[in-house]
């Protein structure tokens, strides 16, 4: 190949990377989005450790989660409180999951109660405070179908209730394999609108004693 035809080449290779590189990422659809989710999901089966996320409430806030006291029917919140070890390295597993996409995503970890299988707390949130199962305030609740179902058989579940929200739902195993937590994978149909969030409120009037 002479000089002229190798600089001829060099020409057409960079003009293709060119146009290349000045098209336009692949949009995001609500089918893609779920596709990352799942994804998401999977990993997190893996990676969150049962065994650390059963250490993570204090047996007295775990004790005091289903007292009734009617002179402080916040007791419940007011004695709530993690040991810092397995919460920060829970937390921290938490977002770097959510950080396997380009855009904005939270994975949230819920615990169910082996006294009360029946009800489920959303344990750890993370920064958008996203989910299309918990109310902002409630400590305790009842247990979502889907979630059951994630902790019955082990399978995945998407779920897109929630007008502009879609969220993968997984399972969390302990070392001898038992399902004992679960993750809410989620993030928002492209196009939606963000949900109002709570994080920068303060506490004040009647909420106190209902945040963690």
């Amino acid at each position: 190949m002479n000089l002229r035809n190798a600089v001829a080449a060099l020409w057409f290779s960079a003009c293709l990377w060119t146009a290349v590189l000045a098209q336009d990422p692949p949009q995001r659809t609500r089918e893609s989005v779920a596709r990352d989710l799942e994804e998401i999901a999977r990993t997190a089966s893996v990676m969150v450790d049962g065994d650390v996320c059963l250490r993570i409430m204090t047996r007295r806030a775990l004790e005091s989660m289903f007292v009734v006291s009617p002179r402080d029917p916040w007791a419940a919140g007011d004695n709530f409180d993690v040991n810092e070890e397995p919460y920060i390295q829970t937390k921290k597993t938490l977002i770097r999951l959510s950080r396997l996409v380009s855009y904005p995503c939270d994975v949230n970890l819920w615990m169910p109660f082996r006294e009360k299988p029946d009800m489920i707390q959303i344990l750890i949130r993370n920064v958008n405070e996203w989910s299309q199962f918990w109310t902002w305030g409630v400590l305790v609740q009842n247990m979502p179908p889907e979630m059951k179902r994630v902790l019955d058989t082990g399978e995945r579940v998407t779920v897109m209730q929630r007008l502009g929200m879609i969220s993968v739902l997984a399972p969390v195993y302990d070392s001898p394999g038992e399902r004992v937590a679960l993750v809410e994978v989620v993030s928002l149909d492209p196009g939606a609108t963000p949900p109002p969030v709570h994080a920068g409120l303060r506490v004040r009037g009647d909420d106190r004693g209902r945040l963690r």
